[in-house]
C-alpha cells in the first residue's frame, strides 16, 4: 500500500507508477503497452490541440473487505468512449483493447486503490487524442489511447452533505450537439458558469435544454435526477444530456431493488414543488443530494439542506454498497481485477 494519508486523499493528481498507452496508425490499433512516463509529446499541429478532437472517460477501482479489487461497469465506459469516438471522427477504441488497458493498469498501480473502509479508491482516467501533423480542419491520421490513474479520497467527508444550485442564463450544449458524448469542449465551455454560480455561493449551476429554456438537464457535470411525492424516480431525458453510467445504474436500482416507478422525461423548472428530493449523480461522488435550486431569485428546497432524503440516501448506500463489494450486484456489473 502506497505510504498515502489515506484518510485526507482529495481529487486531485498524484502520480501513480503506470499508465497505458496505445497508438493508432495506417488504420490500426497497436497492442499498447505500459509506460512509466507520465508525459505525453504531441506534434504543434495535432488536432487535438487545435480543433478538440479529443474524448474520454472516468471510471473507479475499489477495494473490497477481502482484499480484491472491483471495477464497476467498465464495459459501459468502453462502449460510451466508442460513442464519443465516433461522433468526432475518431477509430473507436476496441472494447477488449478498453477493458485490457484499464486491467492492467490497475494491477500495476495496485498499491495505489485505498484500502477497503477508508472510501478512498483508485480513479482511472482512459482518453482518446488526435495527432500528428494536421494544419486544416480534418481528422487526424493518427491517435493516441491512454489510460492512467490517481489516488482519490472519498467526495463526502462526514456524511452526504445537500448542495446548493442556481441555473444558469448559458446553455451547456447545443441542440443536436455534442452534449451527449464526453468530450473536453463540453467542461471548457463549463468553467466559466461554474465559476459565477460559485461567486453567488452556490456549489455549481443547472442547465436548462437550450431549445426552450424550460427543462432541467444537467447539473454542473453531473446528471439530475429527483423523487417526486408521489413517490416516482424522475430523471430527465434528452438528446444532449451526456448519458451517465451512475444514473443508468441509479434507474435499475430505483425500479428493481426500491421498487420504485421510473420516468425518464420532462423535469419542468416550474413545477419543483411536485418534487420531495432531488440529486445529481456521476462517477466521482455517486449521488450529490440538492438542498435547493435558485431560480428567478427564489430557492426552492427538496427535502432538506441539512441532510438527504430518505430515497436519495438509500439509492447511494445500496449502489456504494455494490461497488465496494457489501452487497451482491447484478451480473455483469462488476470486474474482478484482483
Amino acid at each position: 500500500m502506497a505510504n498515502l494519508d489515506w484518510n485526507n486523499v482529495g481529487f486531485e493528481y498524484i502520480q501513480t507508477d503506470f499508465r497505458f498507452v496505445a497508438h493508432y496508425k495506417d488504420g490500426a490499433w497497436s497492442a499498447g503497452e505500459l509506460v512509466k512516463d507520465n508525459h505525453v509529446v504531441l506534434h504543434e499541429a495535432s488536432p487535438a490541440l487545435h480543433y478538440g478532437q479529443q474524448c474520454f472517460e472516468g471510471l473507479k477501482a475499489y477495494r473490497c473487505k477481502d482484499n480484491s479489487i472491483n471495477l464497476f461497469r467498465p464495459e459501459e465506459n468502453a462502449k460510451r468512449l466508442q460513442k464519443s469516438c465516433q461522433r468526432l471522427l475518431m477509430p473507436p477504441v476496441p472494447v477488449d483493447l478498453f477493458l485490457k488497458a484499464c486491467t492492467q493498469v490497475v494491477q500495476s498501480n495496485e498499491k495505489w486503490v485505498g484500502p477497503y473502509g477508508s472510501g478512498a479508491t483508485l480513479y482511472v482516467r482512459p482518453l482518446v487524442l488526435g495527432v500528428g501533423k494536421g494544419l486544416g480542419l480534418q481528422p487526424a491520421q493518427e491517435y493516441l489511447f491512454i489510460v492512467f490513474c490517481a489516488p482519490v479520497g472519498p467526495y463526502f467527508k462526514g456524511g452526504m452533505c445537500p448542495a446548493n444550485f442556481v441555473v444558469s442564463e448559458f446553455d451547456r450544449a447545443a441542440p443536436s450537439g455534442t452534449g451527449a458524448v464526453k468530450v473536453g469542449g463540453n467542461y471548457a465551455g463549463s468553467l466559466l458558469p461554474a465559476k459565477l454560480a460559485k461567486e453567488q455561493g452556490f456549489s455549481d449551476c443547472v442547465y436548462l435544454d437550450p431549445a426552450t429554456r424550460t427543462k432541467i438537464e444537467e447539473v454542473g457535470a453531473a446528471n439530475f435526477f429527483a423523487i417526486s411525492k408521489k413517490g416516482v424516480f424522475v430523471t430527465p431525458a434528452s438528446p444532449s444530456i451526456l448519458p451517465s453510467i451512475t444514473r443508468m445504474s441509479l434507474v435499475h436500482l430505483a425500479k428493481e431493488h426500491l421498487g420504485l416507478e421510473v420516468v425518464e422525461g420532462d423535469v419542468f423548472i416550474n413545477a419543483l414543488e411536485e418534487y420531495s428530493e432531488a440529486g445529481v449523480c456521476g462517477t466521482a461522488a455517486v449521488i450529490v443530494p440538492v438542498g435547493g435550486i435558485s431560480y428567478q431569485g427564489k430557492l426552492h428546497v427538496f427535502y432538506s439542506q441539512e441532510q438527504a432524503g430518505p430515497i436519495t440516501k438509500k439509492l447511494y448506500e445500496t449502489l456504494v454498497g455494490m461497488q465496494f463489494g457489501d452487497l451482491q450486484a447484478p451480473q455483469g456489473w462488476i470486474t474482478k481485477v484482483s
